[in-house]
């Protein structure tokens, strides 16, 4: 690996587009090695986290913010255009990336990596599966392009901290996934690194939406980035080029959204030939909710039979690391992490919410474990005020351990009762990370998507899927539609006809 030093220049420092990291970043997306030449577990790996979009998106299809992205791409029909999730229709491959996009993302279920700030990395596969099929790709081209953009992503992540400036994650999205739509087209150097600046200059935002009443933007944030990539790729293949330097200009994003005019980062890059492992740092949720939550839910399920009546329990204390106590425990001072009448998306971001109600249930469903009705019940409220996080210096540095191996996202929980009595427990990681008591392998993967798309897609139409996805290498463009599972088309439509209409 290669560290690269990446700071801030003044203009008249003419930095050449070669020391700048955008073109770094372009340079490796496109020197990534052919499907065949592909490191065979990364490869592996990248069939799991196809299964694992499609899993969370089918069980997402009759979500409202799902069907109102599906509803705004149905008018932008296209030839031979690309597949969406729930419809038999095409439409452009922009519009099926903001669709596709939104489904994978809207129940917080899918794959995760966090370093130096957070990430989604499996929200670069919509696009790149519109592009690959509106463009006559295969699915050796959708392999190549998928391992190039973890690899990115996964970089990005280790090497810059957007969270500390509280600018949003989506911002490495963007960049990641121009990244990999020039591995999967073969594109030229400087056209990718022409696309990953017009992609970061635009897809910069707050974080705002992950804070306070958290609103459906927030599954929606990384669609409109995979979307923003695909249009900055086509303008760049047209030779259209972007603000630069982007990354180190003295007006550009280190100097004036992050770290000032003395920022400095260092970002970790392979070297020409050596082997694309970065989606192996990565991880899937068992549960549907924020990542630093999936430990927290199973500790709260091994501390339940011990933890005795819960009506008598005086305060729950998780002592935790600074992401998880600012993000979404109490230390965000966010009042509607203990506000019975929000919505999901704030739920899925309230640790105190998560584990009473884990505790109370000893079990995490997508959809029951935030019903109205389960988020209102007396004895749950009464038990989540009655829970409050801290951070732990020591949390704090095992989560960022450089060691993936020590790295540890979970917490430590003192329950003390009426009586006075102190019951404590603590986890590192989830059980389904790949250090946890069961890591998620193909099985897994698998069984997660036969779980989540039940009554959606028949057996068969399971079957053929994943018959399909396991074969990704071998796939033409024709067979790509494959990756898309057979739901019930007409059950869908009735659903968005009752939406109100917007534009298009």
């Amino acid at each position: 690996m290669i560290d690269h030093q990446v700071r801030v220049h003044p203009s008249a420092d003419r930095l050449p587009r070669r020391e700048q990291l955008a073109w770094r970043l372009a340079a490796v997306a496109t020197a990534t090695q052919e499907a065949a030449e592909l490191d065979p577990e990364a490869a592996a790996m990248a069939v799991n986290r196809v299964i694992d979009n499609a899993a969370v998106a089918t069980a997402s299809l009759r979500r409202r913010p799902v069907a109102v992205a599906r509803t705004q791409a149905a008018p932008h029909r296209a030839t031979p255009g690309a597949s969406v999730f729930g419809t038999g229709g095409r439409v452009s491959p922009e519009w099926a990336a903001w669709a596709n996009g939104t489904a994978v993302r809207e129940l917080d279920f899918h794959d995760t990596y966090l370093a130096a700030d957070y990430s989604h990395p499996g929200d670069n596969i919509p696009p790149l599966l519109a592009v690959a099929q509106h463009t006559g790709r295969s699915g050796a081209d959708v392999l190549r392009g998928i391992v190039a953009a973890y690899e990115i992503h996964v970089a990005l992540v280790k090497g810059i901290c957007l969270h500390a400036h509280r600018i949003d994650h989506v911002a490495h999205l963007g960049a990641a996934t121009a990244c990999g739509i020039g591995a999967m087209l073969r594109l030229p150097v400087e056209t990718v690194y022409q696309a990953v600046g017009q992609v970061v200059h635009t897809t910069t935002a707050t974080r705002q939406s992950r804070k306070g009443e958290i609103s459906s933007w927030k599954a929606f944030a990384p669609a409109f980035a995979a979307k923003a990539a695909i249009e900055a790729v086509d303008r760049a293949m047209r030779g259209e080029g972007a603000p630069s330097p982007i990354y180190e200009g003295e007006d550009g994003f280190l100097a004036r959204m992050l770290d000032g005019p003395g920022a400095a980062y260092t970002v970790t890059l392979p070297e020409p030939g050596e082997a694309r492992r970065a989606i192996l740092d990565t991880y899937t949720k068992e549960h549907s909710a924020e990542y630093q939550a999936q430990a927290v839910i199973d500790l709260a399920r091994r501390l339940r039979e011990k933890a005795g009546p819960l009506d008598r329990v005086r305060s729950v204390v998780l002592h935790t690391s600074h992401h998880t106590h600012h993000v979404i425990g109490s230390g965000a001072n966010d009042p509607q992490k203990y506000d019975p009448a929000v919505g999901r998306e704030t739920l899925d971001h309230s640790v105190p919410y998560i584990f009473a109600v884990a505790l109370e249930d000893g079990v995490w469903h997508h959809e029951r474990s935030y019903a109205r009705e389960r988020a209102r019940r007396p004895s749950t409220v009464e038990l989540w005020q009655k829970i409050s996080t801290v951070e732990d210096p020591d949390w704090t540095r095992r989560y960022h351990d450089p060691d993936p191996a020590r790295r540890a996202f979970g917490g430590r929980a003192v329950i003390t009762r009426d009586d006075g009595t102190v019951l404590e427990g603590e986890l590192a990681v989830a059980d389904a990370h790949p250090s946890g008591a069961r890591p998620f392998d193909r099985d897994g993967y698998t069984g997660k998507f036969r779980t989540l798309t039940e009554g959606i897609v028949t057996p068969a139409g399971q079957d053929a899927f994943l018959g399909t996805a396991s074969r990704l290498a071998e796939l033409d463009t024709e067979a790509l539609t494959g990756l898309f599972p057979e739901a019930d088309t007409e059950a869908v439509a009735a659903y968005d006809a009752k939406l109100p209409k917007g534009l298009f």
